[in-house]
């Protein structure tokens, strides 16, 4: 079987910061981007007060681009199923990480539609801007 040579559909940057501080960076790079955050899921806790040993810290941002996600909704209502955008921060062997899938790839499965090619494509374009962002926020240079 040949290797998959296909890029990843996640896009995932590690953060010097602390879980924390990664969460906190997110949420200010969020609107300086021009996003908003609707709300935030605390997965790890949701898990320990389920009673599940979740070692790991998770959290699932979900943030929109109102202008952006009217577009995709014009071309195809369908796809309410993938908004809003999920940016995540989450530590994996005592790392803090900071990604999303990929909204190209993501929309690239769901549909062919030109339009909306553009418009994942500008979604992303931000998307890892505030990851980048949040990823090196207090980091000297």
């Amino acid at each position: 079987m040949a290797p998959n040579t296909e890029p990843s559909p996640l896009v995932m940057v590690d953060s010097a910061q602390s879980f924390e501080d990664a969460c906190n960076a997110l949420e200010a790079a969020i609107p300086a981007h021009g996003f908003g955050l609707l709300t935030v899921h605390d997965l790890g806790d949701t898990l320990r007060r389920k009673g599940i040993a979740f070692a790991e810290q998770c959290r699932i941002f979900e943030v929109c681009q109102p202008q952006q996600a009217a577009r995709v909704l014009t071309a195809d209502m369908a796809l309410t199923m993938a908004l809003p955008c999920r940016l995540s921060v989450f530590t994996e062997a005592g790392q803090t990480k900071i990604g999303m899938i990929s909204p190209v790839a993501m929309l690239a499965g769901l549909s062919s539609d030109p339009e909306l090619q553009t418009v994942a494509a500008e979604v992303e374009a931000t998307t890892r801007a505030i990851i980048g962002t949040a990823a090196m926020a207090g980091i000297p240079d």
